[in-house]
């Protein structure tokens, strides 16, 4: 059974096994979410993905993690050259993430919150629609066992609690009571050592039809 969860802190701490570093179609890493992933995981990440360039919009290209935690940075395709997004290019970037971390048999990925930085995005209707193309895509039975949304602020997390939370009982607690998270990947073995406050574990979602039987994680 899969899970989403939401992380209210910097996604380049996580140990998980992909990273998604939000692109243009120029691959390039020069601001935003993926200029603090090149910062912090090295030049190699940003070397590595333009070798791939160009890039077509809604795709998603794999590419190594430097020095970050993570094993691989996945960069979906959301932002046209002039960093402009729509909700149809959010959707397909999105969906090409989780495609990419099926094939590599992944178990864990993290997401920011794609379209809503330089690409100026409405906060509220981005949610909705990375959430939905998740909830989708993990009806396809794979290796993906945890989904992270990773969001700096209170705002961008109530948003995305509000989508996570359409159509399933109201919470008892509030949106931003902090509990304790541990990394998803099979490699990690400790909470990621992060100054920010761990958000609530959010509605697991189970697949159309059963992934093959593993051992579970924390």
């Amino acid at each position: 059974m899969a899970r989403i969860e939401l992380w209210n802190g910097d996604i380049c701490d996580l140990e998980v096994d992909a990273i998604v570093s939000p692109a243009s179609t120029s691959l390039w890493m020069s601001t935003g979410v993926a200029g603090e992933l090149k910062r912090k995981g090295g030049d190699v990440i940003e070397f590595a993905a333009l070798r791939l360039a160009p890039a077509n919009l809604g795709d998603a290209v794999v590419t190594p993690a430097g020095r970050l935690a993570a094993r691989v940075v996945i960069h979906a395709v959301s932002l046209e050259r002039d960093r402009r997004t729509s909700g149809p290019a959010i959707d397909r970037a999105a969906r090409s993430a989780m495609a990419r971390a099926r094939e590599l048999g992944l178990a864990s990925i993290a997401f920011p919150a794609l379209g809503t930085g330089i690409g100026g995005f409405p906060l509220a209707e981005a949610a909705e629609i990375a959430v939905a193309a998740v909830r989708e895509e993990l009806a396809t039975p794979s290796s993906i066992e945890h989904v992270i949304f990773a969001l700096r602020g209170g705002a961008a997390y109530e948003a995305f609690a509000r989508a996570l939370s359409e159509g399933e009982p109201a919470s008892t607690r509030s949106l931003l009571t902090p509990v304790q998270w541990q990394s998803a990947g099979p490699a990690s073995a400790a909470t990621p050592a992060s100054a920010a406050t761990p958000a609530t574990p959010v509605t697991p979602v189970t697949p159309a039809a059963p992934a093959v039987s593993r051992q579970g994680r924390p």
